[in-house]
């Protein structure tokens, strides 16, 4: 390169740097270096191949082909070679790959798992980059997420989970032509260090007791042999389908979901006053108090709402079980608050979706989106030192502690 041709490549990059326009992308003052390198990267690729073995078989060049390829910093028009048996399987840049991967893909992927629509994607890279790519590639990309989700659905789990909490989560799905309505199923467990984690996602047309069954059996599969202490709402049958499983946990039914299904049924103007009443039922210190609140709340109110307390008393048992352990464990297994956080957080990804146009569309974005949720689940549950020492004196010979 002449001096005259140095300084004005440096001139015209110096001008787009400015501007803020691509260095590398259509008429951009490197294209020509990145052009040159991934074609000699090519040239040199096809020499190693074209080997005496290769020779021997009559195999040797054959001319050179044109392909135009995407990248963070714009397109591409490169010199492809090409050898006669057409058994020239390239590395830097496959065959038929038409975006560089690690500009773009991981790009696309994470915009796809922070609920960006394709066509809002597609909009960003042609603003940011200065490259086109149409929506049938963009789904091409984020479904090579596919694997992944499955593998991660089939992971081993560790054989024991002081507590988990277990709920679903709904959304509609477009199929041949109709909506559909999906349940997922997320189940969140503690692991014995005192960290979360999402142990299973599941997809199902409906949310009932039978495929929690499923879901559950699937979990011992994986490896889960035990399960202390399991938090969930009051679906009929629940509780059943986690015993015939996992015969000796404990379950507690969310209070909150109690309390909210309850209010449906008392008039506003009581709502107040019953709820006064009610907080000394559930916020007592032992349950023989919290049973003294409950007749007294029956005495008062049962007359006028008399569904609503024999809704309590039928399910007083496994709304009661968290009295049996220390505050600190209580605040932890008395509601599914922590499922639901995490639901509140993958909905603010999938609020804007809807309805998807497939289920594998909607465990791609759910799979992304707890990932990204998970990357800050780096901590213990607080003071979870106290709580699991508590913990495996209650469940004595089941939670094993990594101290002698």
């Amino acid at each position: 390169m002449t001096p005259e041709e140095l300084a004005e490549l440096e001139s015209k990059a110096l001008t787009q740097f400015k501007t803020g326009k691509s260095l590398f992308g259509k008429d951009g003052a490197f294209a020509p270096l990145l052009q040159s390198f991934l074609e000699k990267a090519l040239e040199a690729e096809m020499e190693a191949h074209l080997d005496e073995d290769e020779r021997k078989k009559g195999n040797k060049r054959n001319g050179k082909g044109k392909k135009t390829v995407k990248s963070s910093s714009g397109d591409l028009t490169i010199s492809t070679p090409q050898d006669r048996n057409s058994s020239f399987e390239p590395e830097i840049i496959k065959k038929r790959e038409t975006i560089l991967a690690e500009n773009l893909e991981d790009k696309i992927i994470g915009l796809y798992g922070l609920g960006m629509s394709l066509r809002d994607i597609s909009d960003h890279i042609k603003e940011m980059y200065d490259t086109n790519i149409s929506h049938t590639v963009l789904s091409q990309i984020t479904d090579k997420v596919l694997p992944e989700v499955k593998a991660w659905q089939n992971r081993p789990l560790e054989p024991v989970y002081p507590i988990v909490w277990l709920d679903a989560m709904h959304y509609k799905v477009r199929n041949s032509g109709s909506v559909k309505h999906r349940a997922v199923y997320n189940i969140i467990g503690v692991t014995p260090s005192g960290h979360k984690d999402v142990l299973g996602m599941y997809l199902s047309e409906s949310e009932g007791a039978n495929f929690w069954l499923q879901v559950l059996t699937d979990l011992n599969n994986r490896g889960v042999e035990d399960i202390l202490i399991a938090c969930t709402d009051n679906l009929k049958g629940f509780s059943e389908a986690i015993l015939s499983v996992f015969p000796k946990t404990e379950i507690q039914t969310c209070v909150v979901h109690q309390i909210r299904n309850s209010l449906k049924y008392v008039a506003s103007k009581d709502q107040k006053k019953f709820m006064a009443d009610l907080k000394l039922v559930y916020r007592a210190d032992t349950k023989e108090i919290a049973e003294q609140e409950l007749d007294n709340l029956a005495q008062k109110w049962e007359d006028k709402y008399p569904v609503v307390i024999a809704s309590w008393r039928n399910n007083w048992d496994r709304l009661s079980t968290y009295f049996q352990y220390t505050k600190p464990i209580r605040k932890i297994i008395y509601t599914t608050n922590t499922v639901e956080g995490f639901h509140r957080q993958i909905r603010k990804v999938t609020k804007t979706k809807g309805a998807f146009p497939s289920d594998d569309a909607l465990l791609k974005l759910i799979y992304l989106a707890t990932k990204n949720v998970m990357k800050k689940w780096t901590s213990p549950i607080q003071n979870w030192g106290i709580t699991v020492q508590q913990l495996s004196i209650i469940f004595e010979g089941r939670l094993k502690l990594d101290i002698q």
